[in-house]
């Protein structure tokens, strides 16, 4: 591993931290504090980014253990996040559930529904385990209409603001220090959990199956746990996704969600955890600029025509991955890697 000059370990524990020096704590301190400090200083349109970025980097994170880390293609992840949000809706609505009770609920039953399309893992591969995680998609939709009393059907249902202490966490400005602690707690998890032995198995399993298989790895526990946590991040996303608008609706999770969930991995970087914020933030915020942007292009460029002013930001979004797969399939996370032994060599970088 790659050190800064003058830095030895002298033990495992050092060897194997995430934060390695003191200059480094002072970074990740101070960000930290810069993060909790930002609703004093960012405008509500600002803080609506934060924490749809945030929202969406936790659903990103779980993605990135099953397909990143374990190597089995999910196209299913928005329909995981919806059985997150239409649990923890209908809790909270029917069964007067507190939303901190209701949120770790929906993780664990978006987890158990997880692990039913996760079961054709174990035995198919490419081509059809993409079949069988994009059926969720169609599934999932199909039980929402099928039971419009619980779920509200094409009329949604609505998801009341999380309270604390008599704070009701019902503006952007609030709800996004709750975004903020489970974002980084999820970061923290995701990060740790792949230098354990199950991150080590899961690498395991992607790189070559069958030789992990002689080596003692239980190919049919491990793909189902991969798919445990991935739902599970989903689950969590999708209940904080939901109390944040305060309602869910079936046309916030669709198939294209699942796609640009794809999408911000393959920027970001495929098995890396870093890779997965990189990737979040960058395509979030480049859908932000389009939408920013588009609107004023249609108006200054009428021939173009509105329809294609409105398709803008897939038009963009689309191109930024297919060039990242062309000249950056590794994504920001290696250049991020190639940035940082750059500056831990200078002045004898080559």
């Amino acid at each position: 591993m790659e050190r800064p000059g003058g830095v030895f370990n002298v033990s495992y524990e050092k060897d194997m931290a995430i934060i390695r020096t003191n200059w480094q704590w002072v970074l990740v301190i101070s960000l930290v504090v810069l993060l909790f400090l930002f609703p004093l200083i960012g405008s509500s349109r600002l803080l609506n980014l934060a924490n749809t970025i945030g929202i969406t980097l936790i659903a990103i994170l779980g993605l990135n253990i099953v397909t990143g880390y374990c190597g089995q293609i999910n196209l299913g992840q928005a329909a995981f996040v919806a059985v997150g949000g239409y649990i923890s809706a209908i809790l909270t609505t029917r069964f007067g559930f507190p939303f901190w009770a209701a949120l770790p609920c929906a993780g664990l039953g978006t987890a158990v529904v997880g692990l039913t399309f996760g079961l054709p893992a174990v035995r198919v591969k490419g081509f059809y385990l993409v079949l069988a995680t994009l059926a969720a998609q169609f599934v999932v939709m199909f039980f929402v209409f099928l039971f419009p009393d619980w779920t509200g059907g094409v009329d949604g249902l609505y998801a009341p603001p999380p309270e604390l202490g008599g704070v009701r966490f019902d503006t952007p400005q609030k709800f996004y220090f709750i975004t903020l602690v489970f974002t980084i707690i999820a970061i923290l998890i995701a990060k740790n959990l792949v230098r354990t032995r199950v991150g080590r198995a899961f690498i395991a399993i992607r790189d070559n199956d069958l030789a992990a298989e002689v080596m003692g790895i239980n190919l049919f526990a491990y793909k189902l746990l991969a798919f445990f946590i991935c739902s599970f991040y989903a689950g969590v996303a999708g209940s904080l996704f939901s109390h944040y608008l305060g309602f869910v609706h079936p046309e916030q999770y669709t198939i294209a969600d699942s796609i640009w969930f794809i999408g911000m991995i393959i920027v970001g970087g495929m098995g890396s955890t870093v890779g997965a914020v990189f990737g979040t933030v960058f395509l979030r915020v480049l859908e932000e600029i389009v939408s920013i942007l588009g609107p004023q292009i249609g108006t200054a460029l009428p021939l173009l025509g509105g329809q294609l002013a409105a398709a803008l930001g897939l038009i963009v979004e689309a191109l930024v991955i297919i060039l990242f797969l062309i000249f950056e399939p590794r994504g920001l996370a290696h250049r991020w890697d190639l940035i940082k032994a750059y500056y831990r060599l200078w002045p004898y970088a080559h």
